[in-house]
């Protein structure tokens, strides 16, 4: 499926009837749904657009809010090693939402990211945090890494 980024070079094979992609940050194959193939299309823009380094990001990682375990999808983090951007990524089918936002403001809670990135692959949100006003509020520019916080 077309989505709404650049077009980048991906290892995909079938095995056992799965269709699988191979994710650079985890350094390894993994079922392509199109969940995941918005992921990994958001994955190649950090790397190839914004220039983050691939050890600085991390895939599908678990974090606990309120004694609920979760999972995000990719996490950003600066050269200390601090947390700086969570990126939410939806099925191209799904449309994003007050929901979607909902969600991805949890995982922030527990994270303490400046920026939060949504994608459902055809549409994207990115918002920054504002702590004057103590709001994410929407960017229409990213800049290079690590320029960009």
């Amino acid at each position: 499926m077309k989505l709404n980024f650049n077009t980048y070079k991906f290892n995909i094979k079938a095995e056992q009837g799965n269709t699988l992609i191979f994710d650079i940050v985890r350094k390894k194959y993994v079922r392509l749904s199109p969940e995941e193939w918005v992921r990994q299309h958001v994955i190649h823009f950090l790397i190839e657009e914004i220039q983050v380094p691939k050890g600085l990001i991390s895939v599908e990682k678990e974090l606990v809010f309120n004694g609920l375990k979760k999972r995000y999808d990719i996490c950003v983090a600066n050269k200390q090693g601090q947390l700086q951007l969570l990126v939410e990524c939806k099925a191209p089918s799904v449309k994003l939402s007050e929901e979607t936002l909902h969600q991805a403001a949890i995982y922030q809670h527990s994270l303490g990211v400046k920026a939060i990135f949504i994608s459902n692959g055809i549409s994207h949100y990115y918002l920054t945090w504002h702590p004057d006003e103590q709001k994410f509020k929407p960017q229409s520019e990213w800049a290079l890494y690590p320029d960009w916080l």
